[in-house]
């Protein structure tokens, strides 16, 4: 296959063609005919992970449906495409398809597609792959692009920056067909390359020959070793996705997890796929066929076992049965203080007597055959002089072919920091007890459901509940019946929506008295949005309670006094002006209902008894002693209710200060005369 086998490798279905210079030149002549009617389209292959059964992505195949001839196999029509400089347009045409396609179906199923030589040497094409999947709102952190050796060879400096270009994008870069070629490692060597498939020539013939085993074995090992994904192509029965997972293959795709299917049948595909976790299932080849470490070297197995031995993060060591140190650990030997090769061919007595009292029985006891576990020791810091550390210790027996024992495996683990923060935290939450109950709050938690699950003694102290009738929502109970219908809905409203909770409720205590309370709470959320807890605090609000109906009361007896006068009363706040209270005197001499406004909103309506002038603002005795704290002396003006006739009204302002002095608002007094004031004789209606 050409540079574009992955791309477009199309199985052929009903009809074939045989290649021919005359079936070329017709093929040329509809190709581009064909693009215009949109008869190459893209399918979709699964690709799943072997150890878990997972689909993970599909990849994309091309499929030319001729309406005369049928399929089209893509080795009659590509090297066409290139030589008519139709490619870009056929690429471009299966990447909008595909991403279309794949953008409808939810979650983050990747896409693999395969690069046109040519393509490799466009540097434009990141750019034009960035406006299409911008304009089809597919992610390029989900596209997969594949490369074929020979699409690497002609201008290797070109073919490099165009792929760190695609990589800056996020696309992923697989080497495809890896080992049919020459130049693989070169490739290797010189480009970002992330995932590395193996050719399916050699899965399909590895189960038969022991060449193609050690090839594919080598292959996957390879790509672990150059931390790259690796895909199997090809695979066709489980025989061999077992064995691909034994040699530490990671991915697989072929006809064994179906064919591949068009972009109007990717739902079904993906709901119906059902592929059992290879990691599950009984491996079907006997030992001299097949085995983890299939076709390793010993030295290779020897570098495996020593890497695992050496990087595990817990100190690891081997006793023989008279309990001296056949084997051990960097990370154990650091925690000795001592190095690895002091330990070697020592007892335990010799190498750490301060623990090897504490450590005797247990070890003695694994000699005989028992596991043992999670053992605390307590044993000298090496590298502080009176500190000590703690140390968690395992046990296990090793045993031989005939299952005896021949020593004892340790695995130790320095837990000192661990210990200390424990420490820490209880301490931590003694203080924090303690400080909760000199709280004049009273600190709760909920659930994300909302069950009240831990809150503060002095709960109990104030209302008599006890925890047991406090915890989960036990704590309703005690709200009053008038009280408990709006506390539920909005704890209900506040739990679905997330929204802090701020309520107020009476609560009645055991020894039959009523209590105000307001609880006021927030969410804890984790990283993704989810609430995990709910913390707050709730306190007794008596006092201002009754504090408040004083204050309305009194109020109210303000009020009635106000409406009793006989003259108009208006009372503005400072420093906007606006009207808070008026009696209805005032409404009935201006003849309106005065809404809560500005005084500017009245001063159209009246004007200076001299020369007719209209009233300012700023003129109105009630601003005056707003904006300047002056008390104004009775003056007469023309006020016109708007019925066609003005009348003569009297105003007088005063500012009213608090206790520091400070002016909070204004009150003013209307009376209507009765005469015209210019005739000497005045009077109030």
């Amino acid at each position: 296959m050409t540079g574009l086998k992955s791309f477009f490798r199309l199985r052929h279905i009903g009809s074939s063609i045989t290649a021919g210079t005359s079936v070329e030149n017709e093929i040329a002549q509809d190709l581009r005919l064909s693009l215009d009617r949109d008869e190459i389209h893209p399918y979709f292959q699964p690709q799943v992970s072997l150890q878990t059964g997972t689909l993970i992505g599909f990849e994309v195949l091309a499929r030319w449906h001729h309406p005369l001839r049928g399929v089209i196999l893509p080795s009659a029509f590509i090297a066409v495409a290139e030589d008519q400089n139709l490619i870009g347009r056929l690429t471009r045409s299966i990447l909008c398809n595909a991403f279309t396609a794949i953008s409808s179906i939810p979650g983050s199923l990747r896409l693999a597609v395969n690069l046109s030589s040519s393509q490799l040497r466009d540097p434009a094409f990141p750019e034009e792959l960035l406006r299409i999947a911008d304009v089809h709102g597919f992610a390029l952190q989900r596209l997969t692009i594949e490369l074929t050796e020979s699409a690497l060879l002609e201008k290797p400096e070109l073919a490099l920056s165009i792929a760190v270009d695609l990589k800056r994008l996020g696309v992923r870069l697989a080497l495809d067909d890896f080992g049919t070629g020459f130049s693989s490692l070169t490739s290797l060597q010189t480009l970002p390359f992330d995932e590395l498939k193996v050719d399916q020539s050699f899965v399909r013939s590895m189960l038969l020959r022991r060449e193609c085993r050690k090839i594919v074995a080598a292959v996957v090992g390879l790509g672990r070793t150059l931390n790259l994904v690796t895909v199997g192509e090809g695979i066709e029965n489980y025989e061999q996705a077992d064995m691909l997972l034994c040699l530490g293959c990671e991915l697989g795709q072929g006809f064994l997890y179906g064919e591949a299917v068009p972009g109007m049948e990717l739902a079904t595909t993906i709901e119906s796929l059902e592929i059992p976790a290879l990691a599950n299932r009984q491996m079907p080849f006997e030992e001299s066929n097949v085995s983890i470490s299939l076709e390793a070297l010993p030295s290779q197995r020897l570098a495996q076992f020593n890497a695992i031995y050496d990087g595990a993060p817990v100190g690891l060591c081997f006793l023989d049965c008279n309990l001296r140190y056949v084997n051990i650990n960097r990370r154990l030997a650091e925690m000795n203080g001592i190095p690895v090769r002091s330990h070697l061919g020592r007892t335990v007595a010799e190498v750490v007597p301060h623990i090897f009292s504490e450590a005797q029985p247990y070890l003695l006891r694994t000699l005989q055959g028992e596991v043992i576990s999670g053992v605390e020791l307590k044993k000298p810091d090496p590298s502080a002089c009176g500190e000590w550390r703690t140390i968690l210790t395992s046990y296990q027996p090793a045993r031989d072919e005939a299952g005896e024992v021949v020593g004892v495996s340790i695995a130790v683990i320095d837990i000192t920091e661990r210990k200390r923060s424990d420490q820490a935290l209880q301490e931590s939450e003694d203080h924090y007890r303690n400080m909760v109950d000199l709280n004049p709050h009273i600190p709760w938690t909920m659930s994300p459901n909302g069950e009240n699950t831990e809150i503060s003694p002095r709960w109990e102290e104030l209302t008599g509940f006890s925890p047991e009738r406090t915890n989960h929502l036990g704590w309703l109970t005690g709200v009053i019946p008038a009280d408990l219908e709006l506390t539920t809905h909005v704890v209900e409203d506040c739990l679905r929506s997330g929204a802090r909770i701020d309520l107020e409720y009476r609560v009645l205590s055991s020894n039959g008295l009523c209590h105000w309370m307001r609880s006021r709470g927030a969410p804890l959320r984790n990283a993704a949005g989810d609430i995990m807890r709910w913390y707050g605090s709730v306190e007794q609000v008596d006092d201002r309670k009754k504090a408040e109906e004083d204050l309305r009361a009194s109020e109210a007896r303000l009020q009635a006094v106000i409406d009793a006068i006989p003259i108009g009363i208006v009372i503005a706040v400072a420093p906007t002006g606006c009207i808070v209270s008026r009696n209805p005197e005032a409404e009935k001499i201006l003849e309106q209902t005065i809404h809560f406004s500005a005084i500017s909103d009245y001063s159209e309506r009246v004007s200076y008894s001299r020369n007719g002038r209209r009233l300012e603002t700023a003129d109105f005795p009630l601003a005056r002693a707003i904006q300047q704290g002056l008390t104004t002396e009775p003056f007469t003006v023309f006020y016109d209710p708007g019925r066609g006739e003005e009348k003569w009204i009297s105003l007088t302002g005063a500012p009213i200060c608090d206790k520091e002095g400070k002016i909070t608002g204004a009150v003013a007094t209307i009376q209507e005369l009765t005469c015209d004031p210019r005739s000497g004789t005045l009077g109030s209606a």
